[in-house]
């Protein structure tokens, strides 16, 4: 009974082949929740996959509908080993975007788990139900080694993230005392680079918005109405140029933190942000001034325009166009609260004169708050320790991923240290056609979720005297 052997086991699912069962069958439910008629294999993959492999690990499973009317089921399975042991939860979803069948390359199916070389590609290995399963065989690997875990688990899976997770925050309050615990401890979304791990502590938050100019019923003709019809996509350009410049920084400081903490600059200076020989280049002059790529992203806020129209971009026409629209986000930390954005976007386009630019927040999709944790608080310190004996090498931490989950569901509502560890890249091809895993990366999932999930029954957790989680305040400056 020992640390390696626990190690060993699991990686030995991976090399004798019972792991690729277990995601070739979970890879075959088609649980697109973007999808209307996949409501039946939603259920079904709890049901008939998820619940019973966890019943067989000792955990007492409840499938709950969604209280939001509109989303998938939840799944909760608990494992109470002690009362007085400490207890950690755990999250994934079950449920995947669209297969875009036809779409993938020759002769594969995003339902059908299929490996060439060193890629197990399928809709949702990576995201998330690979990932979610390598460590539930990570936790089974530690169970059958040292006959128990050493602490109490419960296990939340959601079948709607995919389509923002609706209903999820309302099930974490209805559902409080089943989901206590003292830490979450999961995994989604890539690490920063492939062959270095990485451990996020939170994430940024999202927010929507329209900005529009409409000024007439129809277009009328540019030869006999230009120059004397004022032109709204020229006002909005203007408008939206007064809100970020050309180069990417945000001209509107309401918009931006105030600054960065120490703490903060310092778990980032460790940090790369490179997408690999299959990602973007990075744009060196783009965005706010003397910040890093990595501060950039996991420290800042920015300004995306994600469309912009006017008139009829498909088949232009000579008409002077009666309006324009531009579909607006910004990606926010928990240094400014959301609900300021809005405002301070109408007060600054008052003061510019802009007083004809209608500012509409958009109320759908998710609508995730930013979270964060301390980079040198103890749980980070805790699990970095734990990945860098298992891997011999230290992983990159970062306060928040620069993307967004529901974890304010979790960090805010539950009141839990969050750490998630993510077991895949970012070249993985997620929420497109080909999605794959890398094999080494699934080996090294096995090797550090064991080796960390042992050493949680061997050692005290941080917090257990009532100590508060270290969630950062905003930035001083």
């Amino acid at each position: 009974m020992s640390r390696d052997a626990a190690i060993a086991a699991a990686r030995q699912t991976l090399e004798d082949g019972s792991l690729l069962e277990t995601l070739a069958r979970r890879v075959a439910f088609p649980t697109s929740s973007q999808d209307p008629e996949s409501a039946p294999h939603l259920l079904a993959y709890l049901e008939r996959e998820i619940a019973p492999d966890l019943e067989r690990m000792g955990f007492a499973c409840a499938i709950h509908p969604n209280p939001s009317g509109q989303g998938g089921p939840f799944l909760i399975g608990r494992r109470i080993e002690n009362p007085s042991l400490p207890t950690l939860l755990t999250y994934g979803h079950g449920d995947t975007v669209r297969g875009m069948e036809g779409q993938w390359l020759e002769g594969l199916s995003p339902w059908v788990l299929t490996q060439r070389g060193e890629r197990l590609y399928g809709r949702g290995i990576v995201d998330n139900k690979g990932q979610f399963t390598s460590n539930l065989v990570a936790l089974d690997a530690v169970r059958r080694v040292r006959g128990r875990l050493g602490f109490n688990v419960v296990v939340l899976l959601e079948m709607s993230e995919e389509v923002g997770s609706p209903g999820i925050d309302e099930f974490c309050r209805a559902h409080r005392e089943e989901l206590a615990a003292d830490v979450l401890i999961a995994s989604d979304g890539p690490r920063l680079v492939p062959e270095v791990p990485t451990l996020s502590l939170g994430t940024r938050g999202a927010i929507s918005f329209d900005l529009r100019v409409r000024y007439r019923e129809g277009g009328h003709h540019s030869g006999n109405w230009g120059g004397v019809l004022a032109n709204p996509g020229v006002r909005l350009a203007h408008a939206l140029a007064s809100i970020i410049d050309r180069d990417g920084k945000v001209l509107v400081r309401e918009l931006v933190p105030e600054g960065i903490s120490d703490s903060i600059r310092r778990a980032l200076a460790k940090c790369r942000v490179d997408g690999g020989p299959t990602g973007p280049k990075i744009d060196p002059w783009w965005g706010e001034p003397g910040l890093s790529a990595a501060e950039k992203v996991f420290s800042w806020n920015t300004f995306e325009v994600l469309a912009f129209s006017t008139g009829n971009p498909l088949a232009p026409v000579n008409a002077v166009p009666p309006e324009a629209f531009a579909r607006c986000q910004i990606r926010y930390t928990v240094d400014r609260p959301v609900e300021s954005f809005v405002p301070a976007i109408r007060r600054h386009l008052a003061a510019q004169g802009f007083n004809d630019v209608v500012v509409e927040e958009v109320k759908e999709g998710a609508d995730w708050a930013a979270t964060r944790m301390d980079p040198e608080g103890p749980w980070p310190t805790l699990v970095a320790a734990s990945v860098e004996r298992s891997l011999g090498k230290a992983p990159m931490i970062v306060p928040n991923a620069g993307g967004s989950l529901p974890n304010d569901s979790f960090a805010l509502t539950l009141g839990l240290p969050t750490v998630y560890i993510p077991h895949s890249y970012s070249g993985c091809s997620q929420h497109a056609p080909n999605e794959h895993a890398l094999l080494p990366l699934v080996r090294e999932s096995l090797e550090l979720a064991a080796g960390l999930f042992w050493d949680l029954g061997e050692q005290g957790w941080p917090g257990r005297q009532g100590a508060p989680p270290a969630f950062l305040p905003a930035a001083a400056g």
